[in-house]
């Protein structure tokens, strides 16, 4: 087929945040010419500010997410009017994925206190997205090149972990991240999953959870053909002689494998979610309050954003005309 030029939706996320900074010096970036056509889904004022403070006033198209005057609110302090917006662009950017005008999302980082200041239940991208496309089998993978990695429970409290890291949800995850290894390319993928408890618990010494939950889905998904090995004793888990061997890792909760990956990747991480019919990725980092509109964000993460929803978005379109 000719080579296809993907139309990638980039949310802004929260105005008074480094979003608007993020998307519009990569949609003007000469780095994309050839790769991808860009809309920017946010508040105009805001991003045409930022358009003349960093693309010498160039901006590509613009989707409305509401009006909140640039200078109407305060840069880098969490309001609930912006995470209106925030929330709003997100939620237009989904449903344009879903009708088929964009081909993929970027997400810039929302401030999830901003959103419930709103009077909006809101725990992350990932959740909302999901909702909208009424997707129940999904989850959230963070990668850097080789380095892939899911969370079996992600944005709920450390207290509900061994409630909520079952056996069943274990397999679906780790299920999930072996289809997701195969579309990258890479036939037999060889798969690590975390313990829940240090040790891995000792042989039931120190908790049962990982005799009860952990081993018996990692007996169930070999036998269904995934090549998994562990359960791994989560401070060895991510050494580079032990995570090199591997084509993705899963862990038990969100700080178990964010604080490593972000140790590891932190500049050049890209967070995506499994298993939804649209594409969505991010970069692995937050609103930044403290240099919002300084002009220093590190666009790294966000561009490496960029480039995977480009790379995903070609390889859905080959695979659909086959």
């Amino acid at each position: 087929m000719a080579h296809y030029i993907p139309k990638i939706a980039l949310t802004a996320g929260d105005p008074a945040g480094i979003g608007p900074e993020l998307a519009v010096k990569t949609a003007v970036s000469p780095e994309w010419n050839n790769r991808a056509r860009f809309v920017i889904y946010g508040e105009v004022t805001v991003l045409e500010e930022a358009a003349r403070r960093w693309s010498d006033g160039k901006v590509t198209e613009i989707r409305s997410a509401g009006s909140l005057p640039f200078g109407s609110f305060e840069l880098g302090r969490a309001d609930g009017r912006c995470g209106k917006i925030a929330y709003d662009g997100l939620t237009m950017a989904v449903r344009d994925a879903l009708s088929g005008e964009v081909d993929a999302i970027v997400t810039a980082p929302m401030n999830k206190y901003a959103v419930n200041l709103a009077g909006i239940p809101f725990t992350g991208h990932t959740e909302r997205i999901a909702e909208l496309c009424g997707c129940s089998n999904y989850v959230m993978m963070q990668s850097s090149g080789a380095l892939r990695m899911v969370f079996v429970t992600c944005h709920i409290p450390l207290a509900e972990v061994p409630s909520r890291a079952v056996k069943s949800e274990i397999v679906r995850v780790t299920r999930l991240l072996d289809e997701a290894v195969r579309a990258e390319g890479i036939a037999s993928p060889k798969l690590a999953m975390a313990a829940i408890n240090p040790h891995a618990g000792e042989n039931g010494c120190m908790g049962v959870e990982d005799e009860r939950e952990t081993k018996p889905a990692i007996a169930e998904l070999r036998a269904a053909g995934i090549d998994v090995d562990g359960p791994f004793p989560p401070d060895t888990l991510f050494v580079e002689s032990t995570r090199s061997r591997y084509d993705g890792l899963v862990t038990m909760y969100h700080d178990q494998g964010h604080i490593p990956f972000k140790m590891l990747a932190f500049e050049s991480g890209v967070n995506s979610t499994l298993g939804l019919p649209v594409i969505r990725t991010s970069p692995d980092h937050g609103t930044a309050f403290d240099i919002a509109w300084r002009g220093i964000a590190d666009e790294g993460s966000f561009h490496a954003a960029v480039d995977l929803a480009i790379r995903r978005a070609i390889r859905r379109r080959e695979r659909e005309a086959q």
